[in-house]
């Protein structure tokens, strides 16, 4: 049924415009025009912004927020602690996880999702009966959040360099990029012709796939033209022991196997070289930063500014949620180089807000989505301009750098309101997390 909605305020291509009328049929925008608001029109009170895209996303890390800051230690103390969490899931307790996580997101103004998937069999490492089960449970999560999502089926073949998986890990692996690809065909196939759903793919990292068996996950991504998402150089450990194996960096290694490209996405990208920078900027790859995450793991500071100057689209993703609200991360990559550098100005609000949406939209195969225009996936999120955090403020710098989560009151999500008065449709999101958390501790 044809709705229309009427935007007090509205973040349109040209920046933010007063009194916008946006039509909507089905999942789709079919104009947007200014004036005052029609006879029956919903109103949406505050400054109206396209839907938000999480491009980073481990469903199962939420279980960690707040459990792992006591005693000192570090990345690898803390993926310790991931790793019990991820023996005690199976599809059905995932599925009740990762549909309170994705309501979180959408109370943030998220409505599509990247979500970095590699937990695909058993706790012992054989595949369930349906080997694609647990990306199922996920898929039907965003589908019950009101999400849409990106599946990045993740190839995850080797515990470190030269390792074998052990513990935890062997539910990850496959055995091969060969068995890999089959059952990443498989999803890929199954989802075909669904609008919803992307079936990407994801290298995990140097770590985890030789370089030798990524051209096969590259090639399953040039032959479904789907996304193709790798963490990258998170870590200084991780490049020391990439070039001491390889006499190159974790870059210069996807690029030599055909991982790099404009539908590739270089996660974190924290710790690179002159070459590296030019490399991800020449391929125009883009670059997800997750700087809530990096800063709660203490991973450093990656550079956003030269990468984005350099033509690499820069995107944003909660990635282990120690947080998830998106202006957060939006405007942590400002304040962050601020830090590094000691100087301020280094973004405009409009290009943190673009990376926050259309450019996430399409770094996760949706390039139709992420903008207030006819034609476009009907994503409206409204934030409040009264708030204690927001008024007095307006257009897009209030959206990055006053606004948080809690100031978003209206989701609409591919033309379906899913959050309203700031409840999601689903119930009390908090007592979902609460008990899907609780169930596996």
């Amino acid at each position: 049924m044809p709705l229309t909605y009427w935007c007090e305020q509205a973040w349109l291509p040209d920046g933010a415009a007063e009194s916008v009328i946006v039509e909507v049929d089905g999942e789709r925008i079919t104009a947007v025009t200014q004036g005052p608001p029609p006879p029956g029109a919903l109103r949406l009170p505050g400054i109206t912004v396209p839907g938000l895209a999480n491009a980073h996303s481990h469903a199962f890390h939420r279980a960690l927020r707040g459990a792992t800051q006591t005693g000192r230690g570090d990345f690898w103390t803390w993926r310790d602690q991931m790793y019990e969490i991820a023996a005690r899931l199976d599809p059905d307790s995932y599925l009740t996880l990762a549909r309170a996580v994705y309501a979180e997101m959408a109370m943030a103004g998220i409505t599509c999702v990247g979500e970095f998937h590699y937990l695909h069999h058993a706790p012992d490492g054989r595949p369930y009966a349906d080997p694609n089960a647990m990306g199922h449970a996920l898929v039907r999560a965003a589908r019950e959040a009101g999400l849409r999502v990106a599946l990045l089926d993740t190839c995850y073949l080797t515990g470190g360099i030269g390792t074998p998986l052990a513990g935890a890990q062997v539910r990850f692996g496959d055995g091969d990029a060969e068995r890999w690809a089959r059952r990443a065909d498989d999803l890929a196939a199954h989802y075909s012709g669904q609008p919803d759903v992307v079936a990407g793919a994801a290298i995990h990292s140097v770590r985890a796939v030789p370089p030798e068996q990524m051209p096969l996950v590259a090639e399953f991504a040039h032959r479904h033209a789907a996304p193709l998402h790798a963490h990258v150089s998170e870590q200084r450990a991780e490049n020391a022991a990439c070039v001491e194996r390889y006499a190159a960096t974790p870059v210069q290694v996807l690029h030599e196997h055909g991982a790099l490209g404009p539908r590739s996405t270089a996660v974190h990208a924290t710790h690179l070289t002159d070459a590296d920078v030019e490399l991800l900027g020449g391929s125009r790859t883009h670059v997800c930063m997750c700087p809530t995450t990096e800063r709660d793991l203490a991973d450093g500071i990656g550079p956003a500014r030269r990468l984005f100057d350099e033509g690499a689209p820069i995107t944003l993703g909660s990635d282990s949620h120690a947080v998830i609200d998106l202006f957060e991360e939006a405007r942590a990559v400002e304040l962050d180089e601020r830090l590094a550098s000691e100087k301020r100005g280094h973004w405009r609000a409009a290009e943190l807000l673009t990376a926050a949406t259309a450019a996430g939209h399409a770094s996760l195969g949706f390039p139709d989505a992420g903008v207030l225009a006819e034609g476009a996936w009907a994503d409206l999120v409204t934030v409040r301009l009264d708030s204690v955090r927001t008024a007095g403020a307006t257009g897009a710098e209030a959206v990055v750098f006053a606004a948080t989560a809690a100031d978003v009151h209206s989701v609409v999500s591919s033309g379906r309101q899913i959050v309203a008065d700031g409840h999601h449709i689903s119930g009390n999101v908090g007592q979902m997390l609460a008990e899907a958390i609780g169930a596996l501790r």
